[in-house]
């Protein structure tokens, strides 16, 4: 635990002194990041034949970068990954999101959108059932989506807090299909500046969300300042049954929604 301290306060240093601009750090913190999260573990890289990384080479817009993350193998009993981690190397908080999914959902792929403040590498890491992690990654151009202005003014945000959607066709019993979680929330990183008041604004931003089918688990997805402005995530699964698809979310003030639909 002392070292992981040691090793963050380390990381938080090196961010401090990297150049206020766009251009790639001359000091790369994935060594760094490597041994703060995984702890000297051993991980393949460039493991394109079993999981893939959909990123803009260069973002539109540096404070909602689309991304999709795709398994290219099928999950099987014996087979699956258990986490997708998913880290924006240059970011204020580099550890995006943890991906928790059952061993169920044979097919995998699951879109959402993030922030990126400077030049970066983005990587993706399988941790297979056998504890093994395997890495892909791509270099996305964009900055200053940290601390982009709010979408939407305080009030109308406030308003909204919390209403959700979940889109989806109507599905076909043991056939796949696409579904979307929607929650509206500010996801305000804590970088942000009210010019009104002249102060940056706290952060509140959705840390938790658990999307479960029948009262089981599909994906649980622990997650920080990076996920854009009204999180999204969306995912493909196959019902084998006639059930309700439901959706939990809670933010890092303990604020706790929910959304469910019936097939």
């Amino acid at each position: 635990m002392f070292k992981r301290f040691c090793l963050l306060i380390v990381s938080i240093c090196v961010s401090l002194t990297l150049p206020a601009q766009a251009d790639t750090p001359k000091e790369p913190m994935w060594p760094i990041l490597k041994e703060i999260h995984f702890e000297g573990r051993d991980i393949r890289e460039d493991a394109n034949d079993l999981i893939s990384l959909d990123a803009p080479k260069r973002a539109e817009d540096a404070a909602i970068v689309p991304i999709t993350i795709k398994l290219l193998k099928p999950q099987t009993e014996t087979t699956y990954i258990k986490n997708i981690h998913l880290i924006i190397d240059n970011n204020p908080d580099p550890y995006s999101a943890n991906f928790h999914l059952n061993p169920e959902m044979t097919d995998v792929e699951i879109s959402t959108r993030v922030r990126v403040d400077q030049y970066t590498d983005m990587r993706v890491i399988a941790e297979m059932n056998d504890n093994s992690l395997h890495m892909v990654s791509r270099f996305v151009k964009a900055s200053g989506g940290c601390s982009a202005p709010a979408g939407k003014d305080a009030a109308a945000a406030q308003a909204r807090l919390g209403q959700m959607q979940i889109r989806m066709r109507q599905p076909q019993l043991n056939e796949p299909v696409h579904a979307q979680v929607i929650v509206s929330h500010p996801n305000y990183s804590g970088l942000q500046f009210d010019q009104k008041n002249r102060r940056y604004i706290n952060a509140h931003y959705v840390d938790h969300i658990d999307i479960q089918f029948n009262g089981k688990s599909l994906i649980q997805i622990d997650a920080g300042i990076s996920i854009s402005e009204d999180p999204s995530v969306r995912f493909v699964f196959t019902p084998r049954e006639e059930g309700t698809l439901k959706a939990f979310v809670r933010d890092s003030k303990d604020m706790t929604f929910n959304s469910e639909k019936t097939i």
